[in-house]
């Protein structure tokens, strides 16, 4: 007997899911019974995309990129790599956006050895709190004190999904999502910022302010672990904040 879903059924479905995502986006809560999910055929909070493009099977994606890397990369640079083999000796800490479209050592041309990175949604800090965000922290712990680097960076982007959600969600008690209103809410204060200065201006240009003065929140959040006021005080780390601009190809520094 056919498993294949029937064209009713694949109708009722879509129109369900379509209704509860037009809750979610107006404030409103879904039904009891539909909790809204992220697979999803288009993005809830990012920008429009393109069509993805036919990718060919993925384990040999990843072979033929290796080889590539190998072959263009690696064998032609043994004097970065060998020392490598010994130890990594990072001068940056960098915290970026997991967005495909940002890599930072893409970007900022950083080689292998040189960057610390941590990517997650919005490029979030969190304040210090050895529970809550100890993922975060033991990062931060171990750049700072066991690789000793000296800048630490974080990097805001245009189009910023996690931004867009922050500015959107209702907070209301009763998330849409498992675990990203949560998370984004590090965010809150750049939130409450643009919509007391900036409240007149539309949803995109106050998304635009929001993705720089997050960068800031996150920057002063760093500030709560002891080990980076103490690094801070004594001249041996920086903390910068920026933002980089894939629409117009700009890159600026915010703080």
């Amino acid at each position: 007997m056919s498993t294949a879903a029937s064209p009713s059924f694949c109708i009722a479905k879509s129109a369900a899911i379509r209704r509860a995502t037009a809750a979610v986006a107006s404030g409103l809560n879904p039904s009891s019974s539909y909790r809204p999910r992220l697979v999803r055929n288009t993005p809830v909070f990012a920008a429009p995309v393109a069509a993805p493009v036919e990718m060919a099977d993925p384990v040999e994606r990843l072979k033929t990129g290796f080889e590539q890397f190998k072959t263009e990369v690696y064998e032609k640079k043994p004097e970065l790599f060998a020392p490598l083999k010994e130890g990594q000796w990072p001068k940056f800490m960098v915290f970026a956006c997991a967005d495909s479209r940002v890599c930072p050592s893409v970007t900022l041309g950083f080689e292998p050895g040189e960057a610390f990175t941590i990517r997650n949604i919005a490029n979030m800090v969190p304040a210090y709190d050895k529970t809550k965000y100890s993922g975060i922290g033991s990062a931060i712990e171990y750049a700072v004190i066991h690789l000793k680097v000296e800048n630490i960076v974080v990097i805001g982007h245009s189009k910023c999904g996690g931004i867009k959600g922050l500015m959107t969600f209702p907070y209301d008690g009763n998330n849409a999502t498992d675990f990203i209103e949560d998370w984004v809410k590090i965010g809150f204060p750049a939130r409450e910022k643009v919509q007391a200065e900036h409240g007149s201006k539309s949803l995109d240009e106050q998304c635009a302010i929001c993705e720089k003065e997050a960068v800031k929140v996150s920057l002063e959040n760093l500030k709560t672990y002891p080990f980076v006021t103490e690094g801070l005080a004594k001249g041996t780390l920086k903390i910068i904040g920026a933002h980089y601009d894939f629409v117009n190809g700009a890159f600026e520094i915010v703080a």
